[in-house]
């Protein structure tokens, strides 16, 4: 009986293993359909700046993105860009201490191409300059208490520009997302935004 018992399983995992390696088949191709796909972009970002009706400045930027061919911009990383200056800024003491602010442009933006010629775009844009200085009273390194400064130093007036973006664009398709006036100055920014394919 014990006999019959054995080799009845012995049949019935030979029979069934073929199934059972045939189950793992799949999972392989899963991973294999889990690879996503991409396009790669050219994102052409122009940023001008206007007194008035006068243009000042054109400031174009070009990021090379590889996007997702999803229409979930979320699975994409961000791509970033840096560029600038670091301004020394007095923050006074009795050492007479000098720190750095990053002055310049600063773009992070993710995207995914939906096909035919479209694409979803996140971008978050920091634009930052120097408009001007104030003259700052420099304080004596020695210490002492009855002289009260050694000269002036010039501190920079910053101005600040941010915006976060989410566009759809078509390719070839220059679309004027952000216009903006500081109240102060009076100064136009406005930023214009495309896209091509590569190819």
């Amino acid at each position: 009986m014990k006999r019959s018992m054995i080799s009845l399983m012995v049949l019935l995992f030979g029979v069934l293993s073929p199934f059972c390696s045939a189950q793992e088949k799949p999972k392989a191709e899963d991973g294999q359909k889990a690879e996503v796909r991409t396009t790669p972009v050219k994102v052409q970002i122009v940023i001008t700046e206007l007194e008035g009706d006068k243009k000042i400045k054109s400031l174009p930027y070009t990021l090379y993105i590889n996007a997702p061919d999803a229409p979930d911009w979320k699975s994409s990383g961000f791509v970033k860009l840096r560029v600038g200056s670091r301004v020394p800024v007095y923050t006074g003491g009795t050492a007479g201490s000098m720190t750095y602010l990053d002055v310049g442009t600063n773009m992070d933006a993710r995207s995914a191409y939906t096909g035919e010629g479209r694409l979803l775009l996140q971008m978050k844009i920091e634009r930052s300059w120097v408009e001007g200085d104030v003259s700052v009273p420099v304080a004596k390194s020695d210490g002492s208490a009855s002289e009260t400064s050694s000269g002036h130093f010039r501190e920079p007036i910053i101005g600040n520009f941010t915006s976060e973006l989410d566009l759809k664009l078509r390719e070839g398709q220059s679309v004027e997302s952000i216009m903006a006036t500081d109240p102060l100055s009076g100064k136009v920014l406005k930023i214009d935004v495309s896209f091509t394919i590569v190819k």
